[in-house]
């Protein structure tokens, strides 16, 4: 059956960059990087343009500004890319209703069943670029395959290419036919394949394995004993073209979480408190709207040094309030020494269930519960915006101070920056 299928990886090109030079089109053709533009600030995206400097993904902005000094630097919209890739999504859910996304702006689709009616993979992937330009304005490289692990390689060797004179178009459309896959895959250097990682390269590259050739006729005993006795199997199967993993529509998040890099390092508890319950409020909100909540609370607390800790804690029941998760959140932190600096702060919540009805104890006689509470605070908040009713200790001389999803999501800014 997985032999007989079809299968798409559609990938935004340079998306939130694109969407950028979109709504600002003075920005067409120049380069362009989403992320901070501060000292601490990370490259979320760059245009093709930027690219061509050598700028990529997760670079250091200060590294960025170096390569590309002319680039124009913006904060980012992440409530603008998430309304954008809904309807992006919308349009893919038009052709097949089997859609799995795997973020604001890639995911995998399953035309088998729509072949009859709209084609091949090919003609559906182009009619898929075609309807995302006209009613979007924005262009995405389609990869078709029998495997979503193929298609997601072949949307890669579809994308626009950065050549000596700047972008160049790519493919759009690229076809991996059925049998042909390991022509197609074995060429490729290994770490094209998912799960290897620097760590793993290396060691790779230490039995001379460069090649995804190369790793699939490893010997398997030899595979195990390097990798590891179900990593190396994985990474196998991959190198042979094995992956029989169906696209899974409707994908509950596996966790839901906020983190923030601070401008200038935090010394105090006190401080770090106070950031704490912005991060912690804006998590049980998003966790409310997605209808879940979340047994295991974690923080994540990253160094001046970048040393970087975890400490998780997995509670009784599972938790979707503001007091809830800021008071497992807090417990974690009082056992951390922040007098070293600390240059970021996260809070996360994970082993998500759907939010369950509430039983009462007998606690709950002497005790208000936050449900009726919680449920106000979400609606005053629909109607009148987030900022409209925070926690006391959010509201200062400088203003309400909320976490917004994205809000500084790669850094701080120059504008930000007192």
């Amino acid at each position: 059956m997985a032999a007989n299928r079809t299968i798409l990886h559609v990938d935004m090109d340079a998306f939130y960059a694109s969407v950028e030079q979109l709504r600002r089109p003075e920005l067409r053709g120049q380069p362009v990087i989403v992320g901070g533009s501060g000292a601490r600030g990370v490259v979320a995206a760059a245009s093709y343009e930027a690219r061509a400097f050598g700028v990529f993904s997760a670079m250091s902005s200060v590294r960025a500004q170096r390569l590309c000094p002319h680039a124009v630097f913006v904060d980012g919209d992440h409530a603008l890319y998430g309304e954008i890739s809904k309807r992006v999504m919308a349009i893919f859910g038009s052709f097949t209703p089997l859609v799995e996304a795997l973020s604001l702006d890639e995911a995998f689709l399953d035309v088998t069943g729509a072949r009859r009616i709209l084609g091949e993979g090919e003609a559906i992937g182009r009619a898929i670029r075609a309807a995302v330009l006209e009613q979007e304005g924005l262009h995405c490289s389609v990869g078709v395959a029998t495997s979503k692990f193929v298609a997601k390689l072949a949307s890669e060797a579809a994308k626009p290419r950065v050549g000596r004179r700047g972008p160049e178009p790519g493919l759009g459309v690229k076809v991996v036919p059925r049998g042909e896959e390991l022509a197609f895959l074995q060429p490729l250097p290994v770490q094209a394949l998912w799960g290897v990682g620097p760590k793993t390269l290396e060691k790779l590259h230490s039995r001379g394995v460069r090649t995804v050739a190369d790793l699939a006729h490893l010997d398997d005993r030899v595979a195990r004993d390097l990798l590891g006795g179900a990593s190396g199997t994985h990474l196998q199967q991959l190198a042979r073209g094995i992956d029989d993993r169906a696209v899974v529509p409707d994908q509950r998040p596996k966790s839901i979480g906020h983190e923030e890099t601070f401008a200038r390092d935090h010394h105090r508890f006190d401080t770090l408190q106070h950031e704490l319950v912005r991060l912690g409020d804006s998590v049980a909100t998003r966790l409310r709207a997605a209808g879940v909540a979340g047994r295991t609370v974690s923080i994540k607390v990253r160094f001046n040094d970048f040393r970087t800790i975890t400490r998780a804690a997995t509670l009784p029941a599972p938790v979707d309030t503001g007091p809830d998760v800021i008071r497992a959140a807090t417990a974690l932190l009082e056992r951390v020494d922040p007098t070293p600096g600390v240059r970021l702060l996260g809070i996360h919540v994970s082993q998500l269930v759907e939010q369950p009805a509430r039983q009462l104890s007998l606690d709950d006689v002497e005790a208000p519960s936050w449900d009726d509470a919680t449920g106000a605070i979400d609606a005053i908040r629909a109607r009148f915006g987030a900022s409209a009713i925070v926690p006391a200790s959010l509201a200062g001389p400088e203003g309400i101070r909320i976490k917004r999803r994205g809000d500084q999501q790669w850094g701080p800014s120059d504008l930000n920056e007192p």
